[in-house]
């Protein structure tokens, strides 16, 4: 999908009319060759460069009013051209953890969770014909975008995405069935969830093999990512007086599960344990197979006629003007 801005007609066939100033133009040089005509004695006491130039005038402004009207029943406007192309582009619902432990300060400065917006974020911003979603889990599962080719809206959902929104813990199976129920009726033939986790299944009334399977059967790809350092990390375990409270405990993240999931689907498993290694990930993912998807988008013109009227009314006015002082032109 290209788009440039340009400038069109909207009724070009008016154009054609432009020929009759020209034709005018030649028939008047014909009929009167070099003659300059007075109607009054009193302009031609003015002077021969008064006269001369009040002729030219008038003569500018009955040309410059007849094409300008013709331009303006062309109907001019500018916006933005759009050419409808088939291109390759996939299905993707990006599925992110929003468990408390999101907060874990391993990923310094930042926490799991700015890390996991930020990549994702970039991901998103270099899709150019995808139909992208998002869901968020924790002990549930929400859909916050259906999918779109609306990239800001997007964004926006994501930079508002924090732990705390639903109900804590990690339904990893739920995350999945909703994400499938999302894919169920995309277009195209390549459809693929990228779940990103950094916990252990421990919620949801959906068992993730299940999903897993649910979701081949469908033609779907899970991609999962744990997130997280190996070994141990500040973990938020309460709030006090001064904000959240962190522990330094063991980091849970159950890898068999998540390479079990991809392995099921056809897609695959990642580590990611700092954010340079998640922003290969997803440059990775972004490299996915793709198939065809035809995307409609209109255009809104912006109609521009009321200038070229504008000033063609303004020569006509002016034409009238001098007509009072001089007479008719010939």
């Amino acid at each position: 999908m290209s788009r440039l801005l340009a400038l069109d007609f909207g009724e070009p066939w008016w154009l054609a009319l432009l020929v009759l100033p020209a034709l005018w133009l030649w028939w008047r040089r014909r009929r009167h060759p070099g003659a300059i005509l007075f109607s009054r004695v009193d302009v031609l006491q003015r002077g021969p460069s008064l006269g001369r130039w009040t002729a030219r005038v008038l003569l500018a402004s009955r040309v410059t009013a007849m094409v300008l009207a013709c331009v303006a029943l062309a109907r001019p406007r500018t916006g933005a051209r759009v050419e409808q192309v088939s291109g390759d582009g996939i299905s993707i619902i990006m599925t992110i953890d929003l468990s408390s432990s999101m907060l874990a300060e391993d990923f310094q400065p930042q926490n799991r969770v700015e890390v996991a917006k930020d990549k994702m974020k970039q991901f998103i911003a270099g899709r150019t014909q995808d139909q992208i979603g998002l869901v968020s889990f924790s002990g549930e599962a929400l859909t916050q975008v259906p999918l779109t080719m609306d990239y800001p809206v997007l964004l926006a959902a994501v930079d508002n995405l924090q732990p705390g929104q639903l109900e804590d813990g990690t339904a990893i199976g739920t995350a999945i069935a909703t994400s499938v129920n999302r894919l169920q009726d995309a277009k195209g033939r390549s459809k693929v969830i990228v779940l990103l986790t950094d916990g252990v299944n421990n919620r949801g009334t959906i068992d993730p093999r299940t999903a897993a399977k649910a979701a081949a059967a469908l033609g779907v790809r899970v991609y999962t990512i744990g997130i997280g350092t190996e070994g141990m990390a500040p973990v938020p375990v309460g709030r006090g007086v001064f904000g959240l409270r962190y522990e330094t405990r063991a980091v849970e993240l159950d890898e068999p599960l998540l390479e079990l999931i991809a392995q099921t689907t056809g897609g695959r498993y990642f580590r990611a344990k700092d954010g340079q290694a998640l922003q290969r990930i997803y440059t990775q993912i972004d490299a996915l197979e793709r198939s065809p998807i035809h995307a409609k988008r209109y255009v809104r013109y912006r109609e521009l006629y009321r200038w070229p009227l504008g000033v063609a009314l303004v020569a006509l006015l002016l034409e009238l003007a001098l007509l009072a002082l001089r007479g008719p032109l010939p």
